[in-house]
Parts: C-alpha cells; sequence; structure tokens
C-alpha cells in the first residue's frame, strides 16, 4: 500500500476518510509517531489522489497551510548511484592518465560549442579536475539531486537537473564565445538548487498568509549560489546560469505538473535522460 496523506489530526483524517468512503475506494487508517496516516492500495492511488485534490479544490478552506497530500517519491537512492557512476567515470579516466585529454576534448569549451560541438554541455558535466572536486560535487549530488527527485521523481527530477546543466553550459558558451572551458557537475548542481527554490516559492505562494516567506527559498537559494558558488577556481557565470536554469523548469513544473507523475512516466523520463546522455557521447567519440 502507498502512503496518499501523511501526519493527520483526527478531523482531518476522519474528513478525507469520508471522501474516499464516498468514492468507494479502500483505505488504511493508522496512527502514525506525529499523526494520523491515511494509506491506499497501489492500484487505487491515482484515483484517490484524484478525489482528494477535487475536494480540496472545491474546499479551499480546509487547507490553511502545508499540502497535506504525502506523494509518492519519498524515499529514492539514486543521488547515491549518480554519485557512484561520477566516481566511477572519473576512475577511469585517471587510471588511464587521460585527465587533460578528456577536458580538452569533452569540457565545456565556449569556442567548440558555438562551432557546434553542442555535446560539450553535457559531457562536461562528468568530468571533474581532480579528486577534490569529485568530492564536493557528488556531496552535491547526493543531497540536492536526491531533494529534487523527492519532489518530482526519479524520471523527472534527473532529467530536470540534466537539462538545467545542459542550458546553463550553453548559455555560458554565448557569454564567453571563446578562451573558455569548465568541467564538472556543479551547473547542474546548481540547477537542481534553482528547482528547490522554485518548488518550494510557489508551494508557499499558493498557501493563504505566505506569500511574503514565499520569497524565503529563493533568497536561501541564492545564498547558497554566493556561498557555493562562487569559491577559488569557480565558474561564477556557469553556476548562475545552471541556478537561473533550474528556476525556470522549476516554476515550469510547479505551474504546470498538478499531481506526481505516475512510475511509468517516471521511467519514461529517466530513459530520456540516460539516451540524452549515451547521445552526446556517442557524438563525441
Amino acid at each position: 500500500m502507498s502512503v496518499l496523506l501523511k501526519n493527520l489530526s483526527e478531523d482531518d483524517a476522519d474528513t478525507y476518510r469520508l471522501v474516499l468512503s464516498s468514492t468507494g475506494i479502500s483505505y488504511h487508517l493508522r496512527k502514525g509517531e506525529h499523526g494520523w496516516d491515511i494509506r491506499v492500495n497501489d492500484t487505487d492511488y491515482e484515483k484517490a489522489l484524484i478525489a482528494i485534490e477535487q475536494y480540496l479544490k472545491e474546499n479551499p478552506e480546509v487547507q490553511k497551510t502545508e499540502d497535506p497530500l504525502y506523494y509518492k517519491y519519498q524515499r529514492t537512492f539514486t543521488g547515491i548511484w549518480v554519485s557512484i557512476l561520477l566516481i566511477a567515470c572519473h576512475v577511469a579516466i585517471s587510471i588511464g592518465d587521460k585527465s587533460d585529454l578528456f577536458v580538452k576534448t569533452y569540457g565545456s569549451s565556449a569556442f567548440h560549442i558555438l562551432h557546434g560541438e553542442l555535446y560539450r554541455s553535457a559531457t562536461s558535466l562528468m568530468l571533474h579536475a581532480d579528486t577534490l572536486h569529485l568530492m564536493g560535487n557528488i556531496a552535491g549530488i547526493a543531497i540536492f539531486g536526491t531533494a529534487v527527485c523527492t519532489i518530482m521523481g526519479w524520471g523527472v527530477g534527473w532529467l530536470m537537473i540534466l537539462l538545467s546543466g545542459i542550458v546553463g553550459n550553453l548559455t555560458n558558451a554565448l557569454l564567453y564565445t571563446s578562451g573558455h572551458i569548465s568541467v564538472g557537475a556543479s551547473t547542474a548542481i546548481f540547477g537542481a538548487i534553482g528547482i528547490l527554490s522554485a518548488h518550494q516559492f510557489f508551494k508557499k505562494f499558493k498557501q493563504s498568509g505566505q506569500k511574503i516567506k514565499a520569497f524565503l527559498p529563493l533568497s536561501c537559494g541564492l545564498a547558497l549560489l554566493g556561498i557555493l558558488g562562487s569559491g577559488a577556481n569557480s565558474d561564477v557565470m556557469a553556476h548562475l546560469f545552471g541556478f537561473s536554469a533550474g528556476i525556470l523548469l522549476g516554476s515550469l513544473y510547479s505551474l504546470f505538473v498538478k499531481r506526481p507523475t505516475t512510475k511509468g512516466y517516471q521511467s519514461g523520463f529517466l530513459l530520456v535522460t540516460l539516451c540524452l546522455l549515451a547521445m552526446a557521447w556517442l557524438k563525441a567519440f
């Protein structure tokens, strides 16, 4: 069974229980650590979600603070798997003693990107200058990448993070035009921070009496950009463009996606993400 609603008061639990009963959906009510949880069968999850959302839409006064819906994508370890992938790439390149060659050939070179080698905007995200550079980025991927995927799902989330990194590198190339090359997943990491900031902004902005507080997530995102993205040897503009791309993608998601994407679609989006990376490397070779 899947958790549909979590940490409800007894009155709210009774209300949502009646909503589900009226639509013929079976459920399981259980007392949790911080309130009542309502679970439904996996096969009924989509139907139950629509029923609750319709009820909340027709009764906006019920939803005064936080969104009570507890979406499925709460546990994911994909951030760790992506970190392992980045480590494997770095080790393989380091063993062959070809780090400099890979940076020159597949790094985000402004000159080469503007002369048709667009694949570099993706391949550069998987390359790192040294072990310290790698460690910092896998920590960021594990934390912020995982956070995005708990909200958007492990398919949509990684596609959005990859696209924010690609867009950030492409925009950076337009700025520099030539004489600039960079590598690292940090552009995508700041894209993830931008996605999270935009999502939290719209989540709070929709709540009554929270419109001023809605700007806090954006401020926190900019603070992280300033603290983490402006150190020595950092590509500050690439980080800024990645963050901006994340803000845009996160805003589009928050405005147009009304409920979680099903597992089937998540698998499809993850396949698109992997295909984009594979096509970039195949084009490079």
